[in-house]
Parts: C-alpha cells; structure tokens; sequence
C-alpha cells in the first residue's frame, strides 16, 4: 500500500497474464510495474488532490543528458509552457538516496524547473531550487493554488 491518496487505476490482462494499466496523458495501456503504479498514483495525488491541470502535465518527457536520450517520470509546466515541476518516481521497494537526487537534478539541468520532487510512493521529497544553485527542502509539495506559475 502506497502513502497516498487512493486512486482508481483501470487495469487489464492480456492472453500471456501480464496487467497493464491505462496512462490517461500518454493515452494508452502501459505495463503495471512497481514504478508505474507509483507514477500513477502520484499523478492521480497531483491532480485530484493538488489541482495541477492534466494539460500541462508531461509523462516521461524527453531529457538529453551529455548527448544521452533519457525521460523525467513527470513534468509539470506553467503557464508560459515553460516547465515548472519535475518528478522522478522509484518502486516503493526501492530507497531514496543522494544518487536518486542527482539523476534528478541531471534531467533538471535541461529542465530548468523551480520545484523538484522524488518519490516511491511511500516516502516523498519536495524541494525549491533557488537561483544561486541551492535547494531548500520543503514539509510538502505546494498546491496548484499556491505556486508560482
């Protein structure tokens, strides 16, 4: 059991028994991982309980890292499409660790983003990168509401 609200996954099984679950934003069935649900749930927990529009929410959008193709779990973007929030989902068996921090920080440096959160469905990191390089963590990842878009 994950620590987050509930969401309602719509799931299937295909003639081999392997379940898939419907991503609404990529628009297709996709194969019910550990991380998946997680995704999943944490996209469900951004929307429904957050406010964040689905529309300017991205699902493992691409990132080139020193010339590697690589995709950012979730990418929320403002107003001005510019983006905004990155999110790197891991299994809940696996820990949160400096090493998960920097893969995130990676994507961020072609991101740009102001807010960067790691989960794995039972622990939860929000952080505010500053201009000058730095991050302040903050208690909770702020709502739709509240941000700076």
């Amino acid at each position: 059991m994950l620590n987050l609200p509930p969401i309602e996954l719509r799931t299937r099984t295909d003639a081999n028994g392997r379940t898939d679950v419907f991503d609404p934003y990529r628009k297709r069935f996709v194969k019910l991982t550990p991380e998946e649900e997680v995704r999943q749930t944490f996209l469900g927990y951004l929307t429904n309980y957050l406010g964040y529009p689905a529309g300017r929410t991205a699902v493992e959008h691409p990132v080139n890292v020193n010339g590697l193709h690589q995709r950012a779990d979730i990418v929320i973007f403002d107003k001005a499409a510019q983006p905004y929030m990155v999110v790197e989902c891991k299994a809940p068996h696996i820990k949160i660790t400096q090493e998960t921090f920097r893969q995130a920080l990676r994507y961020n440096t072609q991101l740009g983003t102001r807010i960067l959160v790691i989960t794995n469905g039972m622990q939860h990191f929000c952080a505010l990168l500053t201009d000058d390089g730095g991050a302040k963590m903050l208690g909770q990842i702020p709502p739709y509401t509240e941000s700076k878009r």
